[in-house]
């Protein structure tokens, strides 16, 4: 099987398992004071990689529930089984499958899968970017007054986390703002052109690695918030349209 076919069965297979689990989680464990783990995430990402390591046994994989695997290959695949795991425990549809493949530092595939609306995103680095088999690309808004945007905030923030001031700048300059809690899922959004940028900070980088490249490939833009490039391994994000992207880098950026 190709690379893309791996990556392909592995999502849509764990997506219907997951799916399938809605309402029926055995055990709930926390990471941190808002940061929980399911059993259902676990079982999902040993599907994940068997499949992956089935097929590459040489490749490296860095996952969210589990130690980083190195491997003599410089392909490494980039995992998060369930991206919205607080939105998945209390049945709040809005939670997707995330998994990339990088080489040389450079992210080749990305999908993200919806199990919930049976939405499939997808890149290939050169080859654009699709939804369901149709290809997709970036809204055409041009003022950030037009703008609809979504954000995340970290676990365990506090009164005093930065995002709360960057939201507060962009909420009274923008549309409208959503927060509905997957990263994944919201650069997707952004490069099918449901919202027209997306910010966040101290993500992983299974949260960024698929769907960075997804947008990309969607024509849109990707930086951190400087608009310096950015890789899933920073830990700021600014992905838009491209057209408002100076817009939001001013504001993340001005004191």
């Amino acid at each position: 099987m190709t690379y893309k076919e791996v990556l392909i069965k592995a999502a849509l297979k764990s997506g219907r398992f997951i799916k399938g689990s809605v309402g029926k989680i055995v055990r709930i464990s926390h990471k941190g004071r808002d940061n929980i783990v399911t059993d259902v995430d676990k079982k999902a990402e040993a599907m994940i990689i068997k499949d992956i390591v089935r097929a590459f046994p040489e490749h490296s994989i860095l996952s969210e529930e589990c130690a980083p695997k190195i491997g003599a290959s410089p392909y490494k695949w980039i995992i998060d089984p369930i991206d919205g795991t607080t939105n998945f425990a209390h049945a709040f549809p809005f939670f997707c499958v995330s998994i990339g493949l990088e080489a040389g530092g450079k992210m080749l595939l990305g999908a993200v899968y919806d199990p919930m609306r049976k939405e499939l995103f997808f890149a290939e680095r050169g080859k654009g970017a699709y939804l369901n088999d149709k290809k997709i690309s970036v809204s055409k808004t041009k003022k950030l007054g037009d703008g609809f945007l979504a954000t995340g905030f970290s676990y365990g923030m506090t009164r005093k986390d930065r995002n709360i001031s960057h939201f507060r700048k962009l909420l009274t300059r923008s549309l409208a703002i959503r927060r509905a809690g997957s990263a994944a899922l919201d650069l997707s959004y952004v490069a099918c052109g449901r919202f027209d940028g997306f910010w966040e900070m101290n993500l992983h980088p299974w949260d960024s690695a698929a769907g960075m490249l997804i947008v990309d490939e969607a024509g849109g833009r990707v930086t951190r918030f400087n608009k310096s490039p950015y890789s899933p391994y920073d830990k700021d994000i600014l992905a838009t349209n491209s057209r408002i992207h100076n817009q939001i880098s001013s504001l993340l950026t001005s004191k």
